[in-house]
C-alpha cells in the first residue's frame, strides 16, 4: 500500500465519519462543523485525483464562505438543541432500511460495471494547467454576470433569514 492509498482511505473514513456526525448531531453548530470536516476531506480527495483547482474551490468557497454563512444564519436564528419527535423516530426506522438498500444497490452497480476487476488507469491522469487557466478565463469573462448574480442571491438568502429571525422574536 502506497502513501496515496493510505491518504485516500483515511480521508474516506474521515468523510464518512463527518457525514454520520452531521446527521446524528443534535446541535446545529455541531452539524455545520461536521459538514466542514466532510468538505475538507473531499478537498483532499480532489487533490489525490489531481484536481488542485477544484480542491482549492472546495476549501475557499464551500468550507470557507458558504459554511460561514450557514453558521451565521444558525447563530441569527438562535437554533438550540434538536427536539426529537415521533416523525424523526419514524424517519430513523424508514431511513435506515432505505440507506442499506441504497448501499447494496450502489455495490451491485459498481460490481456489475467493473465485474470485480480494478478500473484501468489512464496515462493521461496528470492535470493539465491549461484547462484550469481556460476555466478561470471563462469564469471571469463570459460568466462573470452569473457568478455575481449567485453572490447576490446568497446575500438575499442571508437577509431573508435575518428577517425571519427578527419576525419570530
Amino acid at each position: 500500500m502506497n502513501i496515496a492509498m493510505a491518504v485516500f482511505i483515511a480521508c474516506g473514513v474521515m468523510a464518512i465519519a463527518g457525514a454520520l456526525a452531521l446527521i446524528l448531531a443534535r446541535e446545529p453548530v455541531h452539524s455545520a462543523l461536521a459538514l466542514v470536516l466532510v468538505m475538507i476531506s473531499l478537498a483532499i480527495l480532489y487533490l489525490l485525483l489531481g484536481a488542485a483547482f477544484i480542491a482549492a474551490i472546495q476549501i475557499l468557497v464551500y468550507a470557507g464562505a458558504i459554511m460561514v454563512l450557514f453558521v451565521f444564519v444558525i447563530m441569527l436564528l438562535n437554533a438550540g438543541e434538536e427536539v426529537r419527535t415521533n416523525v424523526s423516530r419514524l424517519a430513523k426506522w424508514v431511513g435506515l432500511p432505505l440507506g442499506v438498500f441504497f448501499l447494496v444497490e450502489m455495490a451491485y452497480s459498481l460490481f456489475r460495471e467493473y465485474g470485480g476487476r480494478a478500473a484501468a488507469t489512464s496515462a493521461a491522469a496528470a492535470p493539465d494547467p491549461q484547462l484550469t487557466q481556460q476555466l478561470s478565463m471563462k469564469l471571469f469573462t463570459e460568466f462573470v454576470l452569473p457568478f455575481e448574480l449567485t453572490s447576490i442571491l446568497i446575500l438575499i438568502a442571508v437577509l431573508g433569514a435575518l428577517v425571519l429571525a427578527k419576525r419570530e422574536s
